[in-house]
């Protein structure tokens, strides 16, 4: 019993070891070819990547990190940028009220917290403007070309209001 369970701590520590080794080869291989020429910036970048690298192996929301990854494979540093990007997009998300506004942020962008924002933000702007307006024809007829579309509506009512 003894032996086997050494023979399995010893085999997972093994595939550990050879794991983070690969990992450190990748992310070599990943700053050469960003930069061929130029040892410095190698360096640099191979020290952000694996920052980046011990950063997203323990981050908690894995809806986000999947869309982290979709992005950018690769490249933990941009994974990292995606995932904080996209974590505090979500949180904004959660905590805006305006329903109408959430449901057409989430119908343009499903995946991708970032732009459900920033849409529910140009929409939000959008729909004081309009709330504002004077020109009721104009108004009218924005309305009618794009009923739920905020953003476009305003659009359409300044070309034909001004």
């Amino acid at each position: 019993m003894k032996k086997v369970l050494l023979l399995l701590i010893s085999s997972i520590l093994f595939i550990n070891g050879a794991y983070a080794k690969s990992i450190e080869d990748e992310l070599r291989e990943f700053s050469k070819r960003e930069y061929p020429n130029d040892s410095r910036m190698q360096q640099y970048t191979y020290k952000k990547q694996i920052s980046a690298y011990n950063y997203i192996i323990q981050v908690k929301d894995s809806e986000v990190k999947d869309i982290a990854y979709r992005a950018y494979p690769y490249d933990y540093a941009m994974q990292k940028y995606t995932y904080d990007k996209q974590t505090a997009a979500k949180r904004y998300m959660s905590l805006v009220k305006d329903k109408e506004l959430i449901d057409f942020s989430i119908r343009q962008y499903p995946f991708d917290y970032a732009m459900q924002k920033y849409t529910f933000d140009k929409q939000t702007s959008a729909k004081s403007y309009m709330g504002s307006v004077l020109n009721k024809n104009a108004k009218s007829q924005s309305v009618r070309k794009y009923p739920y579309d905020y953003a476009m509506q305003k659009y359409t009512y300044e070309k034909l209001a001004f």
